[in-house]
């Protein structure tokens, strides 16, 4: 092995957000308010379901921890771009790029997982409304989140040691503007293979099984749905689920356009543009598409008002 495979790195060059000079304070300005919205929506809705008592029930729960973690994606990823913007230096230093590829690949995989927990919930709840209580107890919910934390946090910090533990070739230059797992395999000198057969084998793993879980529970759904004689009913069976099918059609999406078009198709584009929609634009979505369209949440909202109001006064 020659000298250079033993160069010791203190910092990557990422790539760029844009090419052109002249856009970076505009994307930084655009940036920076999808950040702040992104912040608000989340926390927003991490208080408004921990305080309110109508909303003390499993969907909300859920609905929390998806908050929490699109809260955690964005923060892991927005505030070293917006730092690059600004200063034009697009670097990160060793240890902060591996801290921000565990715990990008950690909220990436969970968000996953407890979409396919949520849909459970909304199987359980349209299929088995009288014993929805009963199935969907608090020992269960914590459950359903609880190993999709544990799972993600032994593939983030596998993948991540593997990443990080292996010799590189001398460059730093990474062709992502995060560090993200896949753009490193062409940096390592040793390990590329085994590290490239585990991101194969894991990012398989996550998004067959949780998308077969997600598409057999909404089989049934319709199944269901479908069966009731009152039209009533199916709209609001309907009602039920739609925020959820709204987020997994625009998440799944996203990353399936990513990783499934075809090898001549792919370019550092197309590949930026769908890690922008599904790392920083979806995280911002996400409250709006569970609040704008929910009479709960509105309910909710005007509740803590209220109370606030009458503590001023």
């Amino acid at each position: 092995m020659g000298q250079e495979n033993l160069t010791v790195l203190s910092e990557f060059i990422l790539m760029r957000v844009t090419k052109r000079p002249e856009l970076q304070l505009p994307l930084f300005g655009i940036f920076l308010i999808i950040y702040m919205i992104t912040l608000m929506g989340n926390l927003g809705m991490i208080i408004l379901t921990k305080v309110d008592s109508h909303l003390h029930t499993p969907m909300y729960f859920f609905i929390r921890n998806l908050a929490l973690i699109d809260l955690g994606n964005a923060t892991v990823i927005y505030p070293n771009m917006l730092v690059n913007l600004v200063t034009n230096r697009y670097t990160i230093s060793y240890y902060a790029c591996a801290i921000q590829m565990a715990f990008f690949l950690l909220y990436i995989i969970c968000v996953l997982y407890i979409l396919a927990a949520m849909a459970y919930d909304r199987f359980v709840a349209i299929c088995n409304p009288l014993l929805y209580n009963v199935i969907m107890s608090e020992r269960l919910c914590h459950i359903l989140v609880g190993i999709p934390y544990l799972f993600s946090s032994f593939q983030s910090l596998l993948i991540t040691s593997k990443v990080f533990t292996s010799t590189f070739c001398g460059t730093n230059v990474v062709s992502h503007f995060y560090c993200d797992d896949v753009p490193f395999i062409p940096l390592l000198c040793s390990n590329a293979k085994e590290i490239e057969l585990l991101i194969i084998v894991f990012s398989g793993f996550n998004v067959i099984s949780t998308l077969v879980v997600v598409l057999l529970t909404y089989m049934l759904i319709l199944t269901a749905i479908f069966r009731m004689h009152s039209a009533e009913g199916r709209k609001k069976a309907f009602s039920t689920c739609g925020s959820h099918l709204t987020v997994v059609v625009v998440f799944y999406g996203s990353v399936l356009f990513m990783y499934l078009q075809p090898e001549s198709a792919h370019s550092s584009d197309n590949e930026k543009i769908a890690s922008v929609f599904y790392t920083l634009f979806i995280p911002m979505l996400n409250p709006f598409i569970y609040s704008l369209r929910n009479k709960e949440v509105k309910n909710a909202v005007q509740r803590v008002v209220k109370n606030r109001c009458k503590r001023c006064i």
